[in-house]
Parts: structure tokens; sequence; C-alpha cells
């Protein structure tokens, strides 16, 4: 017995040791062949193609392939008309010289290479038939009314069996009900016969689903009579004495057609459908129920056909063994059939079929064919296609059972191993293979992918890797301060990193890293986390008038990087094409409406990631004057009444109230325990709003009262009236507590805490509990204890963290649950007693070290291991100018590691540390405190720099050391540069200085100039970040006092003024010349024309004739000057004219002087007589005087 015990623990250490999933090895690797496709089992073909039989399999070297025939060397080479495709071991038979029957055999594919060999399974092929019908001479059948009827099919046997449907002449289905069926071999059953079921083609046909045809059987006659016409018609042979009664058949209970007698038997394989079928006959026709005898129906799996005379189970499962009763009843009486049924198992799968296994030299593993049927399975294993006790003897090789054990394998040693489980009612054939190899670290999935993902969704970051021995793989996220493998984070044993709920923060770069003995390897990756798409505004019910319009509003809001799409359904199904549809953005628009358009439309939004979606009915009604429909919310249902009561089921039916204009949409059951919570209503079930009745399933040991409410558009309905009550008798619980799980508060107890049974759990009085526990792997009996009203039970005096096996059983008076589960606890955890060993720190740079320890013991962790600690600090600087540092710092390692890296350090200086064991009790002694230090590092910038003693061409520079030497100062290096007003940058000079200089003078430099300074310290790591100044230089004395400010001389202010005077004076006359220059004297105008109108204008050159000085006719303002472009002086002087020398006097085109004004000019007729049209402004005459001034 302890051998067992210590071989099991070795398995399990395996097991945890060697996480062996199901690994792909890429394929540029060595590998044995693995067979990637093939042929069904059972392979049945159409005879007439050509037969393809597939063999696919990878490896590396590419395999051979060969082929077995009913269990001998199939020589493909030999038969014209077999091929095999290339690359391939598919095997193809061409029919067209050949018949199909002749190949009707069991084949084996076998592929090969020089790391091992590979087996298919044993693929039988058949052709399929499809046989013609025998001839027979059918009789017509003439019955009696009301009597039963059988009408045979018998089809003939094909290969798959056919499918067997009865049609008339004109290929149109028989109708078929409760009275009239179709039974599983294909046969019609009549329970009873009518006179409308005379007819004389009754066909039954079968169709083969391989070969797609169709055969028909010769059609069958019925003729059924009455009693008058079967007596008329044997009268004519007996003396017209009537031989049968005047009524029809008698009224009779229900008897069985098939199957015969009280009882019998079926057996069916697990996970295959079984159909069991009850035909009965009577008068009236029969109702057929069923029910388990032995327990309830599977609810999801159940199917009735053939109006409940075929019972149908899919996906059998060893639970569905036991007795099945089917009862036919009229209302003369009941009969009852039972059928029990058997189920077995071919061979299948309990924890999959047994993975490749790729191992290093030196490891260990296991392959595992693990396996279950009835009756029990026989497992064999081969290897390379051999029988493993005829292979060559391994000793890195042990067999036990369904379990090879594999020890210190070593190079060469690569082979694929066959495991075959079988029994009476199948096989399953599997291929592993045992690939040896040393492989370094490689990340499989794509560098760079950018995973999307849904805020508050799930998301799963792939990190697939590959390597010998596997890598071990670990996460980092941006900065890689530290490893993922915390809350929120959870990296699974093939590498993905799962975020539960994705947040916006989790959005990032992340770096897996795959790490093995033989090197390791990173991969990038990015996650982005995106809003959710919502429907902000839903469609809402429409009731709209025929012929009007309609619009039905979705308004979304979505992540503005998705791109979306709107989709419009209606009733599930695509919108009409009809152009009074209009489908917009963000809404649905229906024009001319019609009652084709009523029914529920539905707005889906979609993006690459998610999606939403909202309905909306809409109701359309007559255009009728009538005022608007008042739409309320319904009357309460009505007439509440229990029916088909049974110990945990009733039936409840009720009738509906008013739905007030608005359909009821459903109907809310609730109901009240008036045993364990007298007047709180809980809510029970739903049902559609066109159901009236409800099959409720119920609790044991309560006190039911139902009610129901209706919910239409508006609002709930008030609740009805309760029902009577219906009392369920108590029973034992159906099910244990969860959350059983065992924790220690102290080192020397065991907490073990459930979530206790509700009432409605319960099911009956005096609920307790049974808890139970004993140490795992000790074999010794279970202690039991009875717990009541408490969810927790405390086991003192146990040893310090030793797992459990915890058990909690509810009872109550009537009896106990069913076996509980078992789960795992540990006993209450203690400090660590041990301090990591062998602990090292190895130096990276100067800012970063990592360090190496062995892990703790198991056995002085005496908690679950949390992880792991690092105290260091900065002792001091290996400078003597550098003050002294003491302050510690904390990092973290959760988990099983061995190492740890240590950012962030001081160059040049000397730190101590120690590493520390953390479980959930807290920490463990500290190592022995070592010391490293670290190398000489880039220095920070000089603490000052200033610039002192400006001179004509030269500064002098003083400085102090950088505060963070990080080493030896080895020397600086100052560089500097002009700048000039507009801050551009001048050509850059460098000076390499002593490190025992803090001060230097920099010469040939240009008077006032600003220079820019940039000084940083050097160690024999490099040059250290700057610091910089800016001066300028002083400006000579000679050429400042030619630079004199013009601004500031005498000489130009008197100028200044003199020439703004001037303009001022200018300014008053031609304002004064403004107000008086439209009163010039024409006294000889007046003298020769009486008129005191104007002139009429001259069409020649657009200019008036004259002007008149009465004040009743002044001269409009910006008008001409007369056509000879002359003004008689008189008594005036107040032309501009004589500002001037008697120049032209022309205005340009701003207003200057353009004619003459004085009387001098009068020999002037020829003037042009197109001047400026505006009247001449003081400014415009200033600016004609400024070549006076």
């Amino acid at each position: 017995m302890m051998e067992r015990r210590r071989m099991d623990a070795a398995l399990l250490v395996l097991f945890l040791v060697q996480l062996t999933t199901a690994l792909e090895v890429p394929l540029d690797l060595p590998q044995p062949p693995t067979i990637t496709h093939q042929s069904p089992k059972d392979y049945i073909i159409d005879p007439r193609e050509n037969i393809i039989i597939h063999c696919e399999a990878k490896g590396k070297p590419h395999p051979s392939f060969s082929w077995t025939r009913n269990g001998t060397h199939f020589d493909i080479d030999e038969d014209p008309n077999v091929t095999m495709k290339p690359h391939s071991g598919t095997m193809v038979v061409d029919i067209s010289r050949a018949k199909a029957e002749n190949y009707e055999s069991v084949y084996q594919c076998t592929s090969r290479n020089k790391h091992g060999t590979a087996v298919s399974n044993n693929i039988v092929v058949q052709q399929s038939r499809s046989p013609l019908w025998s001839k027979e001479k059918l009789k017509a059948m003439v019955v009696q009314e009301g009597v039963s009827m059988v009408l045979p099919c018998r089809p003939p046997a094909g290969l798959p069996p056919p499918i067997i449907f009865w049609m008339d002449n004109n290929f149109q289905r028989l109708p078929q009900s409760s009275r009239v069926s179709q039974s599983l071999n294909g046969d019609l059953y009549f329970s009873n016969v009518l006179r409308e079921d005379s007819r004389n083609d009754y066909i039954c046909y079968a169709r083969f689903p391989y070969t797609q045809t169709i055969q028909q059987k010769q059609p069958i006659s019925v003729k059924v009579l009455n009693m008058d016409a079967i007596n008329d018609t044997m009268a004519a042979f007996y003396n017209e004495t009537d031989l049968f009664s005047e009524e029809p058949a008698d009224e009779r209970k229900p008897t069985f057609l098939i199957p015969s007698g009280p009882s019998s038997s079926k057996m069916v394989l697990r996970g295959q459908v079984l159909e069991m079928e009850c035909i009965a006959e009577g008068l009236p026709t029969p109702e057929v129920s069923w029910i388990k005898v032995s327990g309830d129906l599977p609810a999801k799996r159940t199917f009735f056909l053939h109006y409940q005379k075929t019972l149908r189970i899919v996906n059998v499962s060893e639970s569905d063994a036991g007795d099945y009763r089917c009862t036919a009843r009229n209302r003369l009486g009941s009969v009852h059939h039972t059928i029990k049924v058997n189920v077995k198992a071919a061979p299948y799968w309990i924890s999959g079929a047994p993975r490749n296994l790729v191992l290093a030299p030196g490891e260990s593993g296991v392959l595992t064919c693990r396996a279950s049927g009835t009756p029990k399975p026989l497992v064999t294993w081969a290897m390379n296609g051999i029988p493993i006790e005829n292979s060559p003897k391994d000793l890195s090789r042990k067999v036990e059972d369904d379990t090879i054990i594999f020890t210190d394998v070593q190079t060469g040693s690569s082979a694929v191993f066959q495991c075959n489980v079988s029994n009476d009612y199948g096989y399953l054939l599997s291929n592993a293979f045992v690939n040896v190899l040393s492989e370094t670290p490689r990340v499989l999935t794509p560098s760079n992918k950018v995973y999307q993902v849904i805020k508050n969704h799930p998301a799963l970051i792939d990190c697939a890797s590959f390597g010998s021995p596997i890598p071990k793989i670990t996460w980092f996220k941006d900065s890689r301060s530290s490893t993922l493998d915390g809350d929120p984070y959870i990296v699974h044993d093939n590498g993905t990193l799962e975020i539960h709920v994705a947040q916006a923060r989790n959005s990032g770069k992340y770096t897996c890293v795959a790490r093995n003995t033989l090197g390791n390897y990173e991969n990038h990756v990015y996650l982005e986390v995106k809003e959710p798409t919502r429907i902000l505004k839903q469609p809402e019910y429409k009731v709209v008038q025929r012929g009007r319009s309609v619009v039905f509003e979705c308004k979304v809001k979505h992540d503005s990087s998705l791109i979306p799409t709107m989709t419009w359904l209606k009733d599930d199904g695509e919108l009409p094409d009809d152009e009074r549809l209009i489908v917009d953005s963000d809404s649905l628009a229906i024009s001319d409406v019609t009652e084709n358009d009523a029914g529920v439309y539905t707005c889906i939004m979609n993006t690459t990631l998610d999606h939403d979606s909202a309905s909306a009915e809409l109701t359309v009604v007559e255009a009728t004057p009538t005022p608007a429909v008042a739409y309320e919310r319904p009357d309460p249902p009505t007439d509440l009444e229990l029916t088909d009561q049974k110990k945990r089921s009733v039936q409840l039916t009720w009738t509906p109230g008013d739905e007030h204009n608005s359909p009821i949409q459903k109907f809310l059951i609730q109901f009240e325990d008036s045993l364990h919570h007298r007047g709180h209503w809980h809510n029970l079930t739903e049902v559609p709003g066109s159901k009236t009745t409800a099959h409720l399933k119920l609790s044991p040991y309560m006190h039911y009262t139902f009610r129901v409410l209706a919910l239409n558009a508006v609002n709930l309905s008030r609740p009805s009236f309760p029902s009577r009550m219906f009392k369920t008798e108590p029973a034992a619980p159906d099910e244990n507590p969860t959350g059983v799980q065992g924790l220690g508060t102290e080192h020397d107890n065991l907490v073990i805490s459930w979530k206790p049974l509700t009432g409605l759990q319960s099911n009956g009085p005096g609920l307790h509990y049974r808890v139970m526990w004993r140490q795992k792997l000790m074999d010794s009996d279970w202690t039991t204890v009875t717990v009541a009203n408490n969810s927790k039970f405390i086991v003192s005096g146990t040893p310090t963290f030793v797992p459990y096996e915890l058990r909690v059983q509810a009872v109550n008076e009537q009896g106990a649950a069913a076996e509980p589960q078992t789960a795992i606890g540990f006993s209450g955890e203690d400090l660590p007693v041990a301090a990591p060993e062998n602990v090292q720190a190895m130096l990276l740079n100067s800012t970063l070290a990592k360090v190496h320890w062995e892990p703790v013991p198991a056995r002085s962790i005496r908690g679950h291991l949390k992880g792991y600690r690092v105290y260091y600090w900065r002792d001091r600087s290996l400078h003597k100018h550098n003050p002294h540092h003491a302050e510690k710092q904390i990092l973290t390692f959760s988990g099983n590691h061995t190492h740890g890296m240590l950012p962030g350090l001081h160059p040049f200086s000397l730190y101590s540390f120690n590493v520390r064991l953390y479980n959930g009790k807290g920490e463990g002694p500290p190592s022995p405190t070592q010391q490293f230090e670290t190398p000489e590092g880039v220095p920070g910038p000089p603490t000052s720099l200033l610039v002192t003693n400006p001179n004509l061409d030269s500064l002098t520079l003083e400085w102090s050391p950088p505060h963070d030497r990080n080493g030896h100062i080895t020397g600086y290096t100052l560089k500097y540069q002009p700048v000039n007003d507009s801050n551009e940058l001048g050509p850059l000079e460098e000076l390499a200085l002593p490190a025992n200089e803090t001060s230097v003078t920099v010469f040939s430099l240009k008077y006032s100039t600003r220079y820019k300074f940039y000084l940083n310290a050097i160690t024999v790591s490099g040059a250290g970040p700057a610091i910089s100044q800016e001066a300028v230089t002083i400006m000579d004395e000679a050429v400042a006092s030619r630079q004199v400010d013009i601004a500031t001389q005498g000489w130009f202010i008197g100028l200044m003024c003199a020439i703004a005077l001037l303009i001022l004076i200018l300014l008053i006359i031609c304002f004064i010349q403004r107000n008086k220059g439209g009163k010039y004297p024409v006294k000889e105008k007046e003298d020769a024309h009486t008129d005191p109108e104007f002139q009429p204008m001259k069409d020649d050159d657009c200019t008036f004739g004259e002007y008149s000085d009465n004040e009743d006719h002044k001269p409009l303002k910006g008008s001409r000057t007369p056509s000879n472009g002359t003004v008689k002086r008189d008594d005036s002087d107040d032309s501009l004219v004589d500002y001037g020398d008697g120049g032209d006097g022309q205005f340009n085109e701003d207003g200057s002087f353009i004619g003459q004004y004085s009387g001098k000019s009068a020999s002037r007729e020829n003037a042009e007589g197109h001047e400026s049209s505006e009247a001449p402004s003081p400014i415009n005459a200033m600016n004609s005087l400024n070549s006076f001034v």
C-alpha cells in the first residue's frame, strides 16, 4: 500500500511539474509524424464517383506513406486504378475502369519518418446501396369504419438506411395526426379509420441520401365501409340477411399496436439518439403520454414527435438508463407499457486523447490514455505501430495500464506511441509522440500584434511559445518595472495573459518573455481598450394610421476609432426592398404605411468588436376620424386555477383581463410562501402574452399561493387575486452547500466554511450540515461532526499547513442530499522558518543589478508561498565627497521566483541587501546580508555655473563640481556659441578642461555679443548632462561715442516741430477755403442771362453751362468748372492758386489740382473739361503743397 501511495505521489509531482499540454512543434524543428486528416472509420462512398481515402500528415522530415488492405500490405504501384497524391498519403481509386465494390475493404494508413511512425484508424470502405423494391401485387384493403389499420411499407435495406415518407399520386404528403401517424420503421398506423380514409393512392416512398434517389412502393388502395354498405354487399350472397349491426365499430378503450405486451427493453449507446414509440388503437382516438418511472425526463434533451407517440432523447448519457412508461388514454380507459432502457458506451476519452510530449534530454514526463466505456474497455499500447511488448526495451520507459512514464530521456529516443482503447461497441485509436529536443525559446505569437477589446469585457493576450525545456512565461507592461502576476492579471499555463475586466488604464504595450535554461526570447504586443457601443435613444412603439408616415429613431454612441454599421430588420428578417423605406444613419422612415408594414423593427449597431440592438413594434390601424385611442395598463387576470398537481409541479391557468388597446406582452407569475416568508411575493417565472397557462416547477416543503400580473406597452397590471394554497411535501435536500473551503486562522487550526442553503433549498424542517474532513494523502478515516444554524466549523489541534479533504453535506429530517464533492483546504499558516540560500547579485550596468537565490524548501515555507522580498539599501557612495545613505528599499516578487531585478541604483555606490520569503502569515528570516558595488556612471550636471569679469573679447566662467559625481571626474567639456538678437545660434566652439579646474577664461570673443555656454562633467562612463549660462561681452567706448541716437539731437527736434506747425497752418487755410469756395461773383453772367435756372448740361463734355449765385440756387457740391476752365476773380481773394506761383494747379486722381482757378490763366480755353467731380478737401490741398515746404 505504501509503495502504491509513493507511486501516486510521484505521478502527481510529474503532472504538476511537467505541464505537458498539446504542444504545437514548429515545422522547422525535427519531429515525428502527426496525422492531421483522415477519412472517417465508417466510410460510405458514392459508387458513381472516384473513391478518395484521405490520409494527411506533417513531420520533419516530411513523412512517407503506405497502406494496408484487410491487414496486409497494399502495393499501390501494382494496381493501375489506384494512385496516391504527391506529398500526401491520400489514395484515389479511379472507378471508370473498375467497379467500386471491388474496393470495399478495411484500409489503414501508415506515416513514417526517421523519428517515428503514426497510423490511422481502420477505415471501413463500403459503397452506398439503393436497391429496388421487390415487385409485389397488393390487394385492396376493405375495412370496417372505426377499426384500426396498418399499411406496411417494408422498404428495401439500403446503405445507409433510407428516409421514409408517405405521399399520394400528386406527390403531396399524406396528412398525419394523433389518429394517423408513421412509425419509426415506416409503416402507416391508423388508430381507427374513418370513411374519408378511403383512397387508392397510399404510396410509401424511400429516399436514399447518398445517391439522391427515391424509390416508391406500389400504391395501396383502402376502402372504408360503414355497416349499411357492408350489409347491402353481403345480402346479395346470403339471402338479404344482415350480418352486421347497424352501428359502426363499438367504442373501446386503447390497446397498443406497437410495442406488444406490457413491457419491453431497448439498448442504446452513450452519445447517440434514443427513440421509443408507443402507437395505440382505440375509439375515441387515444392520447399518448410519457414519464420516466425512475426519475425526471431530461428537459433540454427530450423531444416528443409524431403527436406524442415517439419519445426522442438526444446525446444519451448513463443517467438516461431506467424504466420509461408510455400511457395511452381515452375516456373509456387507459393502457400502459414499460420500456427498460439499458445504456452502453463505446470507449470515450475522460480527459482528452493523449497529448504530444516534448522533453529536453534528462527530463521526465507522462503519456496518459484515460478513457471509459460500458463495459470497461481494454487499453493496449504500441510504439511506432508495433505492440509495445514487442518493441525494444527501454529502461527510461515504464508502462502502467493506461499510463507510460518516461524518466531521464535521452536524445534519439523520439517515437510515436499508439493508444488503442476498445470494447464490444467500438474503439479509440490515438497517436501521441515523444519528441526529445534541446531548443531555445521562441514566441509564436506575431510581434507587435494589436489586441482590441471592449471596456469591462475580459481581455486575453496571447504569448504562444515553444522551447525545450518548456519556457516559463513572464509578462511586463510599459516600463517593465514589475511582473504582471497579481490582481487584475492572471497568467495561464499556456502563457496567455488575462485581464478579467479590462479598463482604459489597461491599454498599452505588453511584453512577454519566454525563458528556459537555454536562453530567453521576448515579444511585444499592444492592447487597446475601446468604449462599448450603446443605443442611447431606442425606437419606440408606434401606432400609425394607414397611409401616414412613421419614423423610428435609433441614436447610438460608440468608440470613435471603431467603424459602425447600422442594420435594420423587420420581424428578424431583412427589410423589404421598397423605396418607401428610407434608412438614415440613425433612423428608419416609412412613408405611405400599409398593413404589410406592421411588425417588429429592430436596429442593430455593429462594430468589429461588439454590437447593441433595440426593437419596437409598429401597429397599423385604419384611417378613421375617430378620436385617438386611449392606451392604459391591462386589467388584472382572473379565474386562477391549479390543475395537474404533482409533488414538485403544478399547472396554473388564468383568464386575461382587458388589454386596453395595447397587446399584452407577457404575464409575470409570483408566489408567496406562507410557511417561511408570509407577506412576501417573489417572481417565479414569465410566459408570453399569447399563453394563459404555465407549468410551474416547485420546491418541496413550501406553502404556495400564486398570483399573475399582465404587462403591456404601458405598464404592469395590478396583481390578480391570489390562487388557493398549494402545499408541497418535505423532501431530502436536492443540493449540498457551495463555496466549501478550508483556511486556518491560527497555525494549529482549520476553519471549514461554506455557503449555507436558503429556506427554499432546505426542502424540509430540521436542516443541518454534516461536516467531514481528513488529511489528504494519509488514507485515514473521515472525521464527521453535525453543525446546525452555522456556516463554519473550527477544527483545533491541526499540524501547521497541511492539506485536508473537506466535505459538507446538507441533511434534514427527510434525509441527506447526494454525496458531496470533495474540496481541498489547508490548516493554518505560520511564519517561514528558513531564509533563501546561495543569494548572489550580478551587476548588469551601473543602475541595474540582478539578484539570484535558491528557493526555500516546501517544508520550511509553512504556508502558501506568496513570493520573495528583496531588502536593499545604499550604504554610501564610493566617492569621498558624497554623503552617507541608509534608507531601505523593498522589492516584492510574487510567486515562486528565484531571481529579481533591482532597478534605479546609484552608480559608484556600495549597496547591501538580503532576501526574505513571505507567505500568507508574514515574512521569514532574512538571508545573510550581502554587499555589492555599482560601477561608475555618467555624472550629474555641475552644481553651478557663473560668468564673471566680462571684457571686450573675453569672459571668465566659474563652476562647482556635480553633486552626483557617480565616479571619478576625469575632466570637463565647455562648449559655447554666439546668439544674435533673433536668438539664432552661431558656430559652436568646444574646450576640454582638466578635472581639477573650477574656472576658465575664454578669449578671442567678439565685443558687445551675447554668448551661450554649456558645461558638463566626464567620468570613465561618459559625459553627463550639461548646465548652461548666457553672458554678453562689453562694448568698445570709441564706437559707442559714434553711435549717437539721432532722435536725441536738438536740430532734428526743431525741424520736426517746424514741419508740424506748417501742416497745422495749411489745414486751417484749407478748412476756411472749403467753407467759402462756392460763392464766386458772376455779375457778367447775370447781365446776359435773366433765367435763374441752371443751363442745360453739355452733351459733349458732360458739364454744366453756368451757375447762379442766387441764394436759392447755390452750386451743387462737387460741381464741375465752366467749359473753358476759367473763373473770373473779381474781388475774391479766396483762390488757392494764390498760395502757389501760377502753376497748373492740377489735381491728381487723389484730389490734387488739375485745373486753374486764377483769372490770369484765361488763355487756356482749350483746357480739358473732365476734372474731378469731387470737391477738393483740405487734406488733398495739404498734399498738393508738400513741395513748397
